[in-house]
């Protein structure tokens, strides 16, 4: 509905109730629960207002069919350009849409932002219903992380770049301290100190000091040869059972965590399968049964445990670091047929035999200080280099101060120019009603994109000029601040 000149608005009334029905009737369409409580109580039950869903201060976007003045906005625009892409026939139902529409739509699982929570569980829903398109399974909105207590700012110099982390702790190192920090509902958080305990703790000491001491065990044990195990004493038998028993448990609880969208507590239950594995180096003490021939069968076994449980981790872990996994996988010299998660992971094939390879550490141990003070380097604002231009010794009277026009002007849109790396080719509303172009110099200070919507102070004046073979009418102001 057409409210003013300047924008439509979707009727979102006409579906509250239809959408409040459907999330009752749907109670894991939005999750974490938190989020559902907050959909629910500030928007539905308060009463949804009318949304605008088009402009005419800008020309980039969809256009409006039916009124060239208007282009679409964001919301409407972007559920459009996801459904479009996987072949929606916007002429046909949702009965008559293609197979391959209706094996990408709809969604099993929506994951957004909880910030743009409102707009992917009102918003999305309610423009499906009017096109009478069936909505995602659920929508699961994650959080955020913090710097420390704070919200990540760049005007507060807290902001954390993964990739410049992966630098330090590598790629697999950032992503499993983001997946195992990152709460299921509340917001997470991240400091340098806390990244660099985490590698040391989990990466270095549970798994890769486990994975090191194994294979060379194995190899100054076996000659890396892993072979079946030999049946024990009761005693020994309840040892290797309790180990069996949490590698599979392991296995079920990553498994049902991981339907449940709960990765931080799935990755926790495979460093607690590894912890588990690290006592039971020290209550069977292999260094001890390898001094007698009459121990060594026993030895056998327990290597055998300590491989088979690797192996097992390394296959839990593949979703959360497969480069890591990759390297277990081949140390270990696992056959193709063990890599992959199956119904019974632990001891696919208690007779299989195969020979490792040379250990190699997978993770490197970190300096706290050193680490510290090298990443603190990266938070400190780097100063730019200034050209300070000498101030004009040349005075101007006020009479010619006044023949430059000075207008307000608002930007519609902003790029860069071809071939130029200085130069930004604004297009500008200056109350005339006709567009006027301005070409400025200052690529290397803004992002076109940031521009976009600024209200600026332009010369309108001068003559026009020629800038790479393009019309520049004026000059607009700007200064550098240091």
């Amino acid at each position: 509905q057409r409210a003013s000149e300047e924008a439509y608005f979707f009727n979102m009334k006409k579906y509250a109730d239809r959408l409040m029905t459907y999330i009752d009737e749907h109670p894991g369409f939005i999750e974490p629960e938190s989020r559902k409580k907050e959909i629910v109580n500030n928007f539905l039950k308060a009463g949804l207002q009318d949304l605008c869903v088009s402009r005419t201060s800008f020309t980039w976007g969809i256009q409006v069919p039916f009124d060239q003045k208007h282009v679409t906005y964001v919301w409407l625009d972007a559920l459009t350009n996801y459904i479009t892409a996987i072949g929606f026939d916007p002429d046909k139902t949702y009965a008559e849409q293609s197979e391959h529409f209706k094996k990408w739509w709809p969604a099993n699982v929506h994951i957004i932002g909880k910030d743009i929570v409102r707009f992917h569980t009102i918003y999305w829903p309610i423009f499906l219903m009017a096109m009478d398109m069936p909505l995602p399974d659920k929508v699961f909105a994650h959080p955020w992380f913090n710097f420390g207590a704070d919200k990540m700012s760049k005007s507060r110099g807290n902001v954390i770049y993964a990739d410049e982390l992966a630098e330090h702790f590598t790629v697999d190192g950032v992503r499993h301290y983001a997946l195992s920090e990152m709460p299921y509902a509340s917001d997470g958080s991240i400091t340098y100190e806390t990244v660099i305990n985490r590698f040391n703790t989990d990466l270095v000491n549970n798994l890769g000091n486990l994975f090191k001491r194994t294979l060379d065990m194995q190899k100054k044990y076996f000659d890396r040869v892993v072979a079946a195990p030999v049946a024990g004493s009761e005693e020994e038998q309840a040892l290797d059972n309790d180990l069996i028993a949490t590698c599979e448990a392991a296995y079920e609880s990553v498994v049902a965590n991981m339907d449940a969208y709960r990765i931080a507590d799935a990755v926790e239950c495979i460093f607690n399968m590894l912890r588990r594995a690290n006592k039971y180096i020290d209550e069977t003490t292999p260094w001890i049964l390898a001094k007698s021939e009459e121990t060594k069968p026993r030895l056998l076994t327990v290597m055998k445990n300590l491989c088979e449980s690797i192996r097992m981790a390394a296959i839990l872990i593949t979703p959360f670091m497969p480069e890591t996994a990759q390297k277990i996988f081949d140390q270990l010299n696992v056959p193709a047929h063990a890599r992959t998660l199956d119904e019974r992971c632990y001891c696919a094939d208690e007779n299989a035999v195969w020979t490792t390879t040379v250990g190699t550490p997978l993770f490197p141990r970190l300096d706290v200080e050193k680490e510290l003070a090298a990443l603190e380097e990266l938070t400190k604002p780097a100063k730019p280099a200034l050209e300070i231009e000498p101030y004009s010794q040349e005075n101007v009277d006020f009479d010619t101060f006044c023949k430059s026009d000075f207008r307000a002007v608002k930007v519609v849109d902003c790029c860069n120019v071809k071939k130029s790396d200085k130069l930004l080719q604004f297009t500008l509303d200056d109350g005339t009603g006709t567009p006027r172009q301005i070409l400025s110099g200052i690529a290397k200070y803004y992002k076109p994109e940031e521009l976009i919507g600024k209200t600026l102070v332009a010369i309108t004046n001068l003559p026009p000029r020629k800038m790479m073979g393009k019309p520049s009418c004026g000059m607009l102001l700007s200064a550098v601040h240091t």
